[in-house]
């Protein structure tokens, strides 16, 4: 079944709690989340930091769980949220003091934190959790959406990004447009146009796109058209595979952003794309990356997703979670999306 939405005014399928099971959920928090409430990134060395820490408040939501929701919190609001502006220092190291080693913040991060509070607050009746949210929210709007031209983009931080940053700036990077959030950020915060941020976003995804793959960067200048940023790998990377995804989970089917997501679907794996040749350069064959593309044909053209990619067994943190995302997503999908 397709998502009957259009890309400007695509309403997100229903995010409730429920949709990962409790086995999963233990299986994820068993693997990457420290009894103090640390989400642990294992395949970066063991750090942790504030996408990590939003991602764990989410995945806990939609588990139900509210207890290990609060611990996630309460070790992200005391070690994370120690900037003056009210956004999160993004990066958190065991092994350094003081544990916070870069005290800039990453504005997915932010998005993602800001919109799980939102989530849990509505949902249990938290109006602490509906406070903070709402502070991070408009905290986010304030110091890192920019006006650009006749419309606003998202800085990927509140310093090295913009017009006088970098000869080039401002960069942004497109996978960091959580798109399901801005629709929630919409309804509470009238201070920004979120909507009009998730319309730059989809306009990004559709115009920086290079090769014969057609995929988008990761860092993007916007000084005039979209190119790739000057000091950055041209490669559809690490951080760009969750584009597709959160598309998706915003409830945007439109074909002609989605499709370059798909090519790797019933393949070998996901790819990374040098986008000066087209070629891949990686394989990723982890079911966390395989579902992604999977979960793309799916929603376009009704394709079955393989039946292993529909059971959750930990890996490494970054795949296991955008597992854990798109079966939730296909779950909430009503009568699926085949």
């Amino acid at each position: 079944m397709m998502i009957m939405a259009s890309p400007a005014n695509a309403q997100p399928v229903a995010v409730t709690p429920g949709t990962i099971t409790a086995a999963e959920w233990s299986a994820f928090k068993n693997s990457f989340v420290e009894g103090t409430g640390r989400v642990v990134d294992t395949g970066n060395g063991g750090i942790s930091h504030s996408e990590g820490q939003g991602y764990g408040l989410l995945l806990a939501f939609l588990a139900n769980s509210a207890p290990d929701f609060d611990q996630i919190w309460s070790f992200t609001k005391t070690e994370l949220l120690l900037r003056d502006d009210g956004l999160a220092a993004w990066r958190w190291e065991p092994g350094k003091t003081p544990h916070v080693s870069d005290p800039n913040n990453a504005s997915d991060g932010d998005v993602l934190i800001a919109y799980a509070l939102s989530l849990a607050g509505e949902a249990w009746q938290r109006a602490d959790l509906a406070a903070a949210a709402q502070g991070l929210i408009a905290a986010i709007g304030r110091e890192v959406v920019i006006p650009l031209n006749s419309s606003i983009t998202l800085l990927p931080a509140a310093n090295g990004f913009g017009r006088d940053d970098r000869p080039d700036g401002p960069v942004v990077n497109p996978s960091y447009w959580v798109f399901e959030a801005f629709t929630r950020f919409a309804s509470q915060d009238k201070a920004t146009d979120w909507k009009a941020l998730a319309r730059a976003g989809q306009a990004l995804v559709k115009n920086a796109r290079f090769s014969e793959r057609q995929l988008p960067p990761e860092w993007v200048s916007l000084k005039q058209r979209p190119t790739p940023a000057e000091g950055f790998a041209v490669e559809f990377g690490y951080n760009a595979i969750r584009i597709p995804l959160y598309l998706l989970r915003a409830g945007i089917d439109d074909p002609a952003l989605l499709r370059p997501f798909a090519e790797d679907a019933g393949g070998a794996g996901l790819s990374l794309v040098d986008l000066k040749t087209g070629r891949t350069h990686t394989t990723l064959t982890d079911p966390g990356y395989r579902i992604i593309p999977a979960l793309v044909a799916c929603v376009l053209d009704g394709t079955a997703l393989p039946e292993d990619l529909l059971e959750f067994t930990p890996t490494a943190y970054y795949p296991s979670t955008l597992h854990l995302l798109s079966l939730a997503h296909l779950r909430a999908l009503p009568g699926g999306c085949a």
